[in-house]
């Protein structure tokens, strides 16, 4: 019998989501009816707005919404994500540079797949979120990691990057706000980095799904508008489910050049035809509707990520920075690591995961998700008593 594997290399060599699969861990464990507290999800605990799904329901009333329609977006929609990419990125397109994805991760994945040809090197900043890298191996690409740890902010250098860059450097990926950290780049940083990227002629993703998701009064500047020139070299990619709470309706966007759009929109024309119709005009509206139930949960997050990161701060061995953007604290753990607890020495942050898990009942995210060991990710998008309930615990456990 052949011992070759059923599955072809490329789909072979991809990791399991390590955000979902500590997620369904965790949740496996809540059926059994242990009082599991899970931090690993970056899903909001809030209700989609009333409005978007009023908007959603009343769209079930016109058949014309159960047919195919252009695999690009509803042209309701496009003139929408136009408007706010001027409003909130500064960029001035037109309705035909969008193209209406199944998801940011959709979007993510298309844009390495138009931009890249095998072997092309795309410079990662690390810690990154879980899917890049996949995401860039599917298209036949090469991610480079540059790190930048707590000492550091979580904000790599435009010397960190020229240290990375090599012949083969196709793009530059830029996050901010970032998920796993919450790091915001200022305008100055991003400026920076900006024009380190134009002076090269390299492209950018740039993902910007949490760009409203910002605190303190820092605002997170997107790169194409702090340096202009890099617009016909850049993909845009964001979505509705952060700052609208609609993980669920799966409803993401990139924005581009029009040669680049037009590729994307020929590839997703074969890969899924049009995003859902009802989804779409829930997105209409809440890109277009009434911002204040946004505010009211960016209000709410702003309170979590103070009472998550001074409970952190009090946890034997643990470093928190105070994130600026997203929902997540990123702890460093490098402290805690190396003594026993209750007959287990962890060494990496993974071993630490696991052993707060099934010790303290708590989930959070190992860093070897998102880069480097010696990190847990903490999601912040929980009820308040949860919240402060799940950190008392692991304090509890590290402070034996």
């Amino acid at each position: 019998m052949s011992t070759k594997s059923r599955l072809s290399k490329k789909i072979g060599a991809i990791a399991e989501s390590a955000t979902l699969k500590v997620d369904a861990k965790a949740k496996a464990l809540q059926a059994e009816g242990r009082p599991v507290i899970s931090y690993a999800a970056g899903e909001p605990d809030f209700a989609t707005p009333a409005h978007i799904v009023d908007a959603a329901r009343a769209a079930l009333d016109d058949p014309k919404n159960f047919r195919y329609t252009a695999a690009a977006g509803l042209p309701a929609l496009k003139q929408a994500i136009a408007d706010k990419t001027q409003r909130d990125s500064g960029w001035a397109i037109d309705p035909s540079q969008v193209v209406v994805t199944n998801g940011g991760k959709q979007a993510v994945y298309q844009a390495f797949q138009v931009l890249l040809d095998p072997g092309d090197e795309v410079i990662v900043p690390s810690p990154y979120w879980t899917t890049y890298p996949e995401s860039i191996q599917l298209a036949d690409g090469v991610a480079v990691e540059v790190f930048a740890g707590a000492d550091q902010g979580y904000k790599v250098t435009v010397d960190q990057l020229e240290a990375a860059r090599t012949e083969r450097t196709k793009v530059l990926l830029f996050v901010s706000p970032s998920n796993p950290t919450g790091a915001v780049y200022s305008p100055e940083e991003t400026r920076a980095i900006g024009e380190w990227a134009e002076k090269h002629g390299l492209w950018v993703v740039a993902d910007e799904i949490y760009q409203n998701l910002v605190y303190d009064g820092v605002r997170a500047v997107s790169i194409v508008e702090v340096v202009p020139a890099l617009q016909d070299r850049t993909i845009l990619v964001n979505g509705v489910a952060k700052t609208y709470a609609m993980t669920g309706w799966r409803l993401g966007w990139m924005v581009g050049p029009t040669d680049i759009i037009k590729g994307a929109a020929n590839l997703q024309s074969h890969l899924c035809s049009n995003v859902n119709n009802i989804a779409q005009i829930a997105a209409a509206a809440a890109l277009t509707g009434s911002q204040e139930p946004v505010e009211q949960m960016r209000l709410a997050f702003d309170r979590r990520r103070k009472l998550i990161v001074d409970e952190l701060n009090q946890v034997p061995g643990f470093h928190c920075p105070t994130p600026e953007g997203a929902f997540y604290a990123y702890v460093d753990v490098t402290g805690a690591l190396g003594r026993e607890i209750r007959g287990v020495t962890p060494t990496t942050s993974l071993e630490l995961a696991d052993l707060i898990l099934s010790e303290a009942e708590v989930a959070a995210v190992p860093g070897e998700a998102f880069g480097p060991s010696g990190y847990l990710r903490f999601s912040y998008a929980l009820g308040d008593e949860p919240l402060v309930e799940g950190i008392r615990r692991v304090r509890a456990l590290l402070s034996e």
